[in-house]
């Protein structure tokens, strides 16, 4: 039902209400007097969180040349897993599934039909164990049961939806690592932040971080990701289409004498320093011909330290430790105004000429499709379980457990696939 207009305005004025004065100058300078002084490096409590790998520079490249460029490599691939989101049963079982896809940049048709598929159970049964081990199915894809148990019941839905999603994307990386032969995009960051975070949570899943064989299988697989592509000379990526971090804003927040700090996320931060504009008739207006980005850096703020760190976390590392953190880059679009972060281990950014193949690869990418490199865009295409398939699902699972979806309104309304 559309709102009607009396309301919408009685909605609307109350921004009239919120005496907020500050600028869009005034953030854009704020954001200028950070990049001048406070990254290079940025300081946070235990040290550097922040740190240029060569020079801090921000740099453009016009949007029409770098479209028509020829790409650094002929053939890119991306891996993206797609999830059913949990789902809780009448009958105490809370489960989800990810659907792992990796696409290749021209087509390879057996790929993309190739498929991992994880299915990730709570139970507070502790009698029963439903995980399975690896098995394949449709020549050529694989897949698996893991069976989780939480002490309390709380966070049961968090855990099975990263349990399975991680599992998903990290197992079916690594079963086709050689088909990859020029270029990797992984689908958002090169670690799985959604696990590392539970070593900080709360003290349950801090014990399920340290105990579990399912987190340390997930740990050992991105480690051992990392290093297939280091001895292969393949390099790894990740494209984060939507950047949520919040590091950099929080450390100047706590650690500096910066001062007030306007930005909700790093995001906005960056986008104020990469953004171009030009003052027309007494306006300023942003300048949209080329995409501008930064240097890359090194990051061991909030997750980023977690590969790298001393003592590697009993992980079994084959390369030096400082190899496996994360460095990254972002890409601002001006044409929709958007930013887009680029990570990888630096093991592969630590050549100037690797880093650089990456950035134009996916600036090039960007400058054509306005939004992510194609790679990434029929990875998410491959890896997606629609809405249709979900309600489908549940359904099948309903039948085969002999019990029902546990139901709020919010699936009446919407939908089982919501």
């Amino acid at each position: 039902m559309t709102l009607d207009p009396v309301h919408f305005d009685g909605i609307a004025g109350l921004a009239d209400r919120i005496d907020y004065d500050a600028e869009d100058q005034d953030h854009r300078d704020a954001a200028e007097t950070v990049w001048e002084n406070f990254l290079d490096p940025l300081v946070g409590d235990d040290g550097a969180i922040l740190e240029p790998i060569d020079e801090l520079a921000r740099r453009q490249v016009d949007t029409e040349e770098i479209a028509l460029e020829d790409a650094p490599f002929e053939t890119t691939h991306g891996l993206d897993a797609g999830t059913l989101n949990p789902k809780p049963f009448k009958n105490g079982l809370v489960l989800d599934v990810a659907h792992a896809a990796m696409s290749a940049t021209p087509s390879d048709l057996d790929l993309h039909d190739s498929r991992t598929v994880v299915k990730a159970l709570h139970s507070n049964d502790t009698s029963k164990n439903f995980g399975t081990e690896w098995e394949e199915y449709d020549d050529g894809s694989q897949r698996r049961i893991v069976h989780t148990h939480l002490p309390q019941n709380q966070y049961e839905e968090d855990v099975v939806h990263a349990l399975a999603l991680y599992l998903a994307e990290s197992s079916h990386a690594l079963e086709h690592a050689e088909r990859v032969s020029e270029f990797l995009l992984l689908d958002g960051p090169i670690y799985p932040k959604g696990v590392l975070r539970w070593k900080y949570r709360s003290s349950v899943l801090t014990d399920l971080f340290e105990e579990s064989p399912l987190v340390r299988q997930i740990l050992d697989n991105y480690v051992e990701l990392v290093e297939t592509f280091a001895d292969r000379g393949v390099p790894l990526a990740g494209f984060v289409k939507n950047v949520s971090s919040k590091s950099v804003v929080r450390t100047l927040k706590r650690e500096t004498d910066f001062g007030p700090v306007p930005w909700a996320h790093d995001a906005g931060l960056f986008a104020q320093i990469l953004e171009r504009r030009e003052l027309v008739d007494g306006e300023f207006e942003r300048l949209t011909d080329d995409l501008t980005l930064t240097n890359w850096f090194v990051s061991t703020g909030g997750m980023d330290e977690f590969f790298a760190a001393e003592g590697g976390h009993n992980l079994d590392r084959g390369l030096d430790p400082e190899q496996y953190q994360v460095t990254f880059c972002v890409v601002y679009d001006p044409r929709r105004d958007l930013v887009f972060k680029v990570e990888a281990p630096r093991v592969f950014t630590d050549d100037p000429e690797l880093r650089e193949a990456i950035e134009r690869q996916i600036l090039g990418e960007i400058a054509v499709h306005r939004g992510p490199p194609r790679a990434i865009s029929k990875a998410d295409d491959l890896a997606a379980i629609d809405r249709g398939s979900v309600d489908s699902l549940v359904t099948s699972f309903e039948r085969s457990l002999d019990t029902e979806l546990d139901e709020n309104y919010n699936a009446v309304r919407w939908g089982r696939g919501y």
